[in-house]
């Protein structure tokens, strides 16, 4: 088996995107349930999540959004929003698992977008793109539902996580790793970074306008 046997990279990107779709799904039904969204509104949400990065990754490359060829995907979000519904008295106590689906999330998608770029023909340097569109555009549509900032636009490392993860996914397929332990480090790459970043609330500079400085 080489390391780009079509039937590998198309199980992975598959399981990536399942298990991406759950966890983003369950992160975005969360943040609905805090701005009180009624069970339509937070499935709404949490499908928004899970399939808006994926989605505008698809149209950009010139195929069918990937949620459109299998039910499972809308399955998958409803399974999500029963979990939360489930967990609702626990809600508050679950802000750092909420936080973990979320960078999984992140972390899962970015994957899958590099490799579906990757196996459409498009150079490296557009998979590590729509790597991270994958991965992080969800979130910005999920605040913008929200009527919140997107959070990648003001606080925590969440983007420079996903290119870092883009990047050293493409430092290992240039060295010819294997792809099982190219993904598994990139994913904890990603994911390591997110973890830190939050812990130790590292974020990058803000930018500050004249006026802010003379007053």
């Amino acid at each position: 088996m080489t390391y780009t046997d079509p039937h590998l990279v198309r199980t992975l990107q598959v399981i990536l995107e399942f298990l991406g779709t759950f966890a983003f799904a369950i992160s975005g039904i969360r943040h609905a349930a805090q701005k009180h969204f009624d069970w339509f509104g937070g499935y709404v949400c949490g499908f928004a999540v899970a399939i808006g990065g994926g989605t505008i990754r698809d149209a950009m490359l010139g195929v069918r959004p990937f949620w459109m060829s299998n039910i499972m995907y809308v399955l998958v979000t409803g399974l999500a929003l029963f979990l939360v519904i489930l967990s609702r008295k626990w809600i508050k106590r679950l802000d750092n698992a909420w936080f973990v689906f979320d960078t999984l999330g992140l972390a899962l998608f970015t994957i899958a977008g590099i490799q579906k770029t990757i196996a459409l023909g498009h150079s490296f340097w557009v998979a590590v793109i729509m790597g991270c569109i994958t991965g992080v555009a969800g979130g910005v549509i999920r605040d913008v539902l929200l009527n919140n900032i997107p959070v990648i636009f003001h606080k925590e490392i969440y983007a420079v996580a996903s290119v870092a993860g883009g990047l050293t996914y493409w430092t290992l397929f240039s060295l010819g790793m294997g792809l099982p332990l190219t993904v598994i480090i990139s994913f904890l790459m990603i994911c390591v970074i997110r973890f830190v970043a939050v812990g130790y609330h590292i974020s990058l500079p803000t930018l500050h306008d004249e006026d802010e400085k003379k007053t």
